[in-house]
Protein backbone atom coordinates (compact mmCIF):
# COMPACT_ATOMS: atom_id res chain seq x y z
CA UNK A 1 0.00 0.00 0.00
CA UNK A 2 1.39 3.30 -1.11
CA UNK A 3 0.68 6.47 0.83
CA UNK A 4 0.27 10.11 -0.27
CA UNK A 5 0.53 13.02 0.95
CA UNK A 6 -3.09 14.16 0.83
CA UNK A 7 -3.50 10.82 2.55
CA UNK A 8 -0.92 11.77 5.46
CA UNK A 9 -2.86 15.14 5.85
CA UNK A 10 -5.83 13.51 6.24
CA UNK A 11 -5.18 11.17 8.63
CA UNK A 12 -3.41 13.52 11.18
CA UNK A 13 -7.16 15.93 10.69
CA UNK A 14 -9.17 13.20 11.74
CA UNK A 15 -6.89 12.25 14.69
CA UNK A 16 -6.43 16.15 15.69
CA UNK A 17 -9.78 18.02 14.79
CA UNK A 18 -8.07 20.64 17.01
CA UNK A 19 -5.88 21.97 14.13
CA UNK A 20 -6.65 23.56 10.77
CA UNK A 21 -6.24 21.24 7.61
CA UNK A 22 -4.09 24.29 6.30
CA UNK A 23 -1.97 24.32 9.75
CA UNK A 24 -1.18 20.32 9.06
CA UNK A 25 -0.86 20.57 5.12
CA UNK A 26 2.00 23.12 6.28
CA UNK A 27 3.61 21.14 8.82
CA UNK A 28 3.47 18.02 6.60
CA UNK A 29 5.05 20.38 4.01
CA UNK A 30 7.80 21.51 6.06
CA UNK A 31 9.00 18.35 7.46
CA UNK A 32 9.04 16.88 3.80
CA UNK A 33 10.86 19.87 2.41
CA UNK A 34 13.56 19.33 5.64
CA UNK A 35 14.02 16.19 4.57
CA UNK A 36 14.53 16.76 1.11
CA UNK A 37 17.07 19.32 1.91
CA UNK A 38 19.07 17.36 4.19
CA UNK A 39 19.28 14.44 1.58
CA UNK A 40 20.69 17.36 -0.97
CA UNK A 41 23.04 18.41 1.66
CA UNK A 42 24.47 14.84 1.62
CA UNK A 43 23.15 14.80 5.82
CA UNK A 44 21.88 11.64 7.83
CA UNK A 45 18.67 11.92 8.79
CA UNK A 46 16.95 9.92 11.55
CA UNK A 47 13.77 9.54 13.05
CA UNK A 48 14.18 7.76 16.60
CA UNK A 49 12.03 4.93 16.42
CA UNK A 50 11.19 4.92 13.31
CA UNK A 51 13.69 5.30 10.17
CA UNK A 52 16.81 6.64 8.91
CA UNK A 53 17.61 8.03 5.32
CA UNK A 54 21.05 8.94 3.90
CA UNK A 55 22.61 9.10 0.95
CA UNK A 56 25.13 6.55 -1.07
CA UNK A 57 27.25 6.93 -3.91
CA UNK A 58 26.12 4.31 -6.09
CA UNK A 59 29.07 3.50 -8.58
CA UNK A 60 29.07 3.46 -12.40
CA UNK A 61 28.73 0.24 -13.98
CA UNK A 62 28.19 -1.45 -16.93
CA UNK A 63 24.34 -2.57 -17.92
CA UNK A 64 22.90 -4.67 -20.66
CA UNK A 65 19.34 -3.07 -22.14
CA UNK A 66 17.09 -6.14 -21.75
CA UNK A 67 15.32 -5.31 -24.86
CA UNK A 68 17.94 -5.28 -27.09
CA UNK A 69 21.02 -6.68 -25.06
CA UNK A 70 23.30 -3.99 -25.78
CA UNK A 71 25.48 -2.97 -23.32
CA UNK A 72 24.57 0.73 -21.48
CA UNK A 73 27.12 2.55 -19.22
CA UNK A 74 25.07 3.38 -15.92
CA UNK A 75 27.21 6.74 -14.65
CA UNK A 76 27.74 7.27 -11.16
CA UNK A 77 25.04 8.76 -9.36
CA UNK A 78 23.53 9.30 -5.33
CA UNK A 79 20.87 7.17 -3.87
CA UNK A 80 19.05 7.40 -0.37
CA UNK A 81 19.34 4.61 1.73
CA UNK A 82 16.63 3.67 3.88
CA UNK A 83 16.63 1.57 7.10
CA UNK A 84 13.88 1.11 9.46
CA UNK A 85 14.83 0.76 12.89
CA UNK A 86 14.59 -2.31 15.24
CA UNK A 87 11.34 -1.12 17.09
CA UNK A 88 9.56 -0.71 13.82
CA UNK A 89 11.01 -3.99 12.25
CA UNK A 90 9.72 -5.80 15.45
CA UNK A 91 6.28 -4.09 15.79
CA UNK A 92 6.10 -5.04 11.94
CA UNK A 93 6.87 -9.00 12.18
CA UNK A 94 5.90 -9.58 15.48
CA UNK A 95 2.18 -11.19 14.88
Amino acid sequence: MAIVKSKIIEHLSDNYPNFLNKDISKLVEIILSQIEVALVKKERVELRDLFTLETRIQKKRLSRNPKTNAAVEVPEKNTIHFKMSKKWFKNLNDD
